[in-house]
This record gives structure tokens, sequence and C-alpha cells, in this order.
């Protein structure tokens, strides 16, 4: 008789084991996206121009951002960039800023956005100042944490700060691919 109740727990625990949904901490019903993770860093890199094309830099950007809401991220940015500006000699930058992002959607691998940023340039091939940007770009969920991410951004330095219509006028235009986590 013990033969007969061990066989039938063990053949009902391999049968509960069949029909037993498995569930990942990356599932979630709100579509591909795993909105549990509220925090994101992001590595990759970039370049861009000034208004006339003839002034160009490259960099290496990083980036940390806490999500307040599933469609809000603020973050903290931090570019290291060489510059290779029209009739001066290449250098070393650096841009630090504090950004706001709005996502569109919450289903699917593709996640639009739009942001606005501002923070300080500084270096050797710049007037250390003040900057202010818009941005869009979109995010592809490799997986639900991991993402691709394509920017584009205008920005503009207050060196001066007299006139905005002026600053606006000669700002620069920046792109941006990276990959990205959330944690």
């Amino acid at each position: 008789m013990k033969k007969y109740i061990i066989g039938f727990f063990a053949l009902a625990a391999a049968a509960y084991a069949q029909v037993t949904p498995t569930t990942t901490a990356t599932t979630t019903d709100r579509g591909f996206v795993d909105s549990g993770y509220t925090r994101e860093f992001t590595i990759g890199g970039g370049g861009g121009a000034n208004t006339e094309i003839d002034s160009s830099f490259g960099s290496v950007n990083l980036s940390l951002g806490q999500y307040t809401t599933e469609n809000n991220l603020w973050s903290l940015r931090q570019s290291v960039m060489y510059v290779n500006p029209d009739g001066g000699s290449q250098s070393w930058n650096g841009w630090t800023r504090l950004a706001y992002d709005r996502h569109f959607g919450t289903t699917g691998a593709w996640r639009p956005f739009v942001g606005v940023n501002a923070g300080r340039i500084y270096g050797d091939a710049v007037h250390d100042s003040w900057t202010a940007g818009l941005e869009t770009g979109a995010k592809y969920y490799v997986t639900p944490r991991t993402f691709v991410q394509l920017t584009v951004e205008y920005g503009w330095f207050f060196d001066n700060g007299d006139n905005f219509d002026t600053q606006f006028h000669d700002g620069q235009w920046s792109w941006g691919v990276g990959v990205g986590y959330r944690f």
C-alpha cells in the first residue's frame, strides 16, 4: 500500500509540474518592458556639429536615471568629448546635465521619448557655460530590461545669457547611440 501512496504523490507532483505556468521577474501584464525596475544605466557614443556643420565632436556618454512613474525619467548625464573646431586645435571637453524624458507607449519593444535637459559644459575648446537642450529619441528593448537607445538633441549655450534668441540660433546638433539596462 505504501508503494501506491508514494507512487500517487509522485505522479501528482509530476502532473502539477507539467501544468504550472512558470513566471520570471521580468514578466509583466503591461507589455514587453518590465516596469518593475525603476532605475536605468546607459553607456554609448555620439557626435555632433554646430549649425553650420563646420565644427564637430565625438563623445562617450554615460547616464544614470530614475523613473518617477512608468513614463517619466529623470537622468544625470556625463559626456566626455573630443572636439575638432573649425580653425582651432583639437581638445577635450566635458558636459554634465540633468535631463527629463517623457516616454510614450507602455506595450511593445519600442519606447519613443521627448525631453529637455540643462547643465554645464566645460573644457579647453569652449567657454565654460550653462547649457539647455531639447531632445527626442527611441529605445528598443531587446529583452524586458536591456535596450538600445537612439537620441537626437539640439542644445544651446548661455555664456553671457543676455540674448536667448541669439543663443538658441547658435546652438549645436548632437546624436547618440547607446545600450542601457534597467535595474
